[in-house]
């Protein structure tokens, strides 16, 4: 399994415009082949603050996901609100249990 997990600033007025945009993304990249979760959180203490939690069955899925419309699109509206480089490290684990 891959994991994605991450921060990335965004602009504070443009929060709202910001979350539909990435609510557009949630919903066509939960649909791909491979994805278990994908979801940007949003900071209450904080509107400028945006988490990101991504898990994947494969590196292939992931590389899959990153050649979709719906990533060109994405990419291409990220300007629009965010204000810093994205802070994302990918995690790749061999064992997951409950706690």
């Amino acid at each position: 399994m891959i994991v994605i997990a991450g921060t990335v600033k965004i602009d504070p007025p443009k929060r709202e415009s910001a979350k539909t945009v990435m609510k557009t993304m949630m919903d066509a990249t939960m649909q791909e082949d491979g994805c278990i979760t994908y979801q940007f959180l949003f900071n209450p203490w904080d509107d400028s603050e945006v988490y990101i939690f991504e898990e994947w069955e494969s590196a292939e899925a992931l590389s899959a996901h990153f050649q979709t419309p719906h990533m060109a699109t994405f990419r291409e509206a990220l300007p629009n609100f965010v204000t810093s480089s994205f802070d994302i490290k990918r995690y790749e684990v061999s064992e997951v249990s409950n706690m």
